[in-house]
Order: C-alpha cells, then sequence, then structure tokens
C-alpha cells in the first residue's frame, strides 16, 4: 500500500497550492481518504476528508478555503487550497480509511488504515 503527497512548496499569504495523493496497493474505489496537518509544536490537525462515494468534510480551518476531490479513474485525490496564510503552514499527509470519521472540530484520525508520507506547505513572505 502507497499513499504518496506531493505539491507542496512555499507559497505568499494569499496564494494557492493544490495538494495530490496518489494511492496504490488498495481499492481506491472502497476507500475514503483524508488530509491532516501538523504544524511544528502542534497536534495533529483533520483538514478534509472524502468518502468512497464523494460526500466531503472539511475541518473548522479549511471550510470556504479548501476544497477536496477525487478521481477514482486515477486513484487520487487533490485538495485545492485557496487564500492560504502563515497559520496554514504544516506537514500535511493524506490517509485513507472505509470511512471518514467525523469529530467535532473536523475529519479524525482515528481508524485510519494506511498513511502516507507528508508534503510541506510554507507559507510566508
Amino acid at each position: 500500500v502507497q499513499l504518496q503527497a506531493s505539491g507542496g512548496g512555499l507559497v505568499q499569504p494569499g496564494g494557492s497550492l493544490r495538494l495530490s495523493c496518489a494511492t496504490s496497493g488498495f481499492i481506491f474505489d472502497d476507500y475514503a481518504i483524508a488530509w491532516f496537518r501538523q504544524a511544528p509544536g502542534k497536534e495533529r490537525e483533520g483538514v478534509s476528508c472524502i468518502t468512497s462515494d464523494g460526500k466531503m468534510y472539511y475541518g473548522d480551518s479549511a471550510k470556504g478555503r479548501f476544497t477536496i476531490s477525487r478521481d477514482n479513474a486515477k486513484n487520487t485525490v487533490h485538495l485545492q487550497m485557496i487564500s492560504l496564510n502563515v497559520e496554514d503552514t504544516a506537514v500535511y499527509y493524506c490517509a485513507a480509511a472505509r470511512v471518514c470519521t467525523i469529530g467535532y472540530d473536523g475529519p479524525s484520525a482515528a481508524h485510519m488504515d494506511y498513511w502516507g508520507k507528508g508534503t510541506q506547505v510554507t507559507v510566508s513572505s
């Protein structure tokens, strides 16, 4: 099983980035895919999750600015991020599970079956 996050980089405040999570080794169509992030000195935070049938969930910090989508033909999930600010600086990880587990403040890392290595997003002027 592999989940490979890509698309991170350095962007100025107000800018945009599109992250991708390319997957292999499991039946993609049967799994929900989620994005999490972790900034230095902070706890991991759920960003977004998309179910196997395309239902989308967002954490409070992502609502209105981030859009998750999935391409079942390419076994890939994308996270389009706009209006980025310095608080979005973190390592972003994608993970897979049978369902999205949603906590009081957004996607939960509980019950995630597979994790990928992260991609660094740095928002700075």
